[in-house]
């Protein structure tokens, strides 16, 4: 498909630069795709819309602060590194800034001699492999000089790190957060629970496709990162269950719907993996496991919004943006959320 199709106007003033006083206080377009409806809520009224027997799966990747400056030594060029994958040990496939003079064995100093990388192999679009130097533990070295990986469209950091971390952030390895959890409390999952919804946890940590463009002008030539994802057997035994009985199984973020989607796509039942996926999902996209999906609203021309296309129809998906932009919703990262169902 060619990617204009998936363009809208959106105003620079309707990207959200912080995240909500209240993480559960943002605002909810409740959407219905079967009916082609959709109601103006807060987030907190998800309760209205979620039934006894639902199940809702959220991934529990913990964001590192991956954004590392540093200078490169001899020359004491400006380098910015982005860790974005750990590749083996010490060694992190990086996307650097910029790359140009980054040949193998250029040693960049981050953080006055705590922190050394070398590189050690060039790769294409920006993207190295460095080994890391350094004395102690490696995480607690990176949360000492590291920040959070935040968006290019946000102007500033975060005073407080753990507003770009979901509330149940557990495995450490995203380069960028799930930020279609953001608007989660642990009182509203308490409240979820109550109700008779099943919560269950997968992983799925981020990498460079959040942060790369469709570059190409039809969809078919888009090659998508791949990403690590995992699903225990308590999990698939849930999610099987939940699927036998014909009740609803609604992701948290695309990053669950992927998972959710490769996993089905490959085994035909939910199946214990730990394994790589570079699923792309467009319109046409047959849905196998999700029935529902809480999200954000995305870029023009994004993956992400040809996921939410390929789930409500694009020229809904298409209607339902301009209502949102008339509307004055927020977008992207900390902006506001939709939910999409339709039984």
């Amino acid at each position: 498909m060619n990617i204009n199709l998936f363009d809208f106007y959106l105003p620079e003033e309707l990207i959200a630069q912080k995240p909500s006083d209240k993480r559960d206080h943002s605002r909810l377009l409740a959407i219905n795709k079967v009916n082609k409806t959709y109601e103006d809520k807060y987030f907190y009224n998800i309760l209205d819309y979620l039934k006894p027997g639902d199940v809702l799966v959220r991934n529990n990747t913990k964001v590192i602060p991956a954004r590392l400056h540093g200078v490169k030594e001899v020359t004491g060029a400006h380098v910015e590194t982005l860790l974005l994958k750990q590749v083996d040990g010490d060694v992190w496939e990086c996307l650097t800034k910029p790359a140009k003079s980054l040949k193998v064995g250029a040693r960049i100093n981050y953080g006055d001699g705590k922190l050394f990388g070398e590189v050690i192999e060039e790769k294409d679009e920006g993207i190295r492999l460095i080994k890391f130097i350094y004395e102690g533990i490696f995480l607690e070295v990176l949360d000492a000089l590291g920040s959070m990986p935040l968006p290019p469209y946000i102007k500033k950091q975060l005073c407080e790190n753990d507003r770009y971390q979901t509330v149940y952030a557990k495995y450490v390895g995203s380069a960028a957060a799930p930020t279609a959890g953001f608007h989660f409390t642990n009182e509203l999952f308490e409240q979820i629970k109550d109700k008779g919804i099943e919560i269950v946890d997968i992983t799925l940590h981020i990498g460079l496709g959040t942060f790369r463009p469709v570059k190409v002008e039809d969809t078919k030539d888009h090659i998508m990162h791949s990403e690590l994802y995992e699903i225990n057997e308590e999990s698939c035994a849930i999610l099987n269950k939940a699927k036998a009985e014909h009740r609803r199984i609604i992701a948290i973020g695309t990053t669950s719907v992927r998972t959710l989607e490769a996993n089905m796509s490959e085994y035909g039942v939910f199946t214990p993996a730990k394994k790589e996926t570079s699923i792309f999902i467009e319109p046409g996209y047959e849905f196998k496991a999700v029935d529902a999906i809480i999200t954000n609203f995305h870029l023009p021309k994004s993956t992400l919004i040809m996921l939410v296309s390929a789930f409500m129809g694009r020229e809904f998906t298409l209607e339902v943006y301009k209502y949102a932009v008339e509307n004055k919703y927020h977008f992207f990262s900390f902006g506001d959320s939709m939910f999409i169902y339709g039984k």
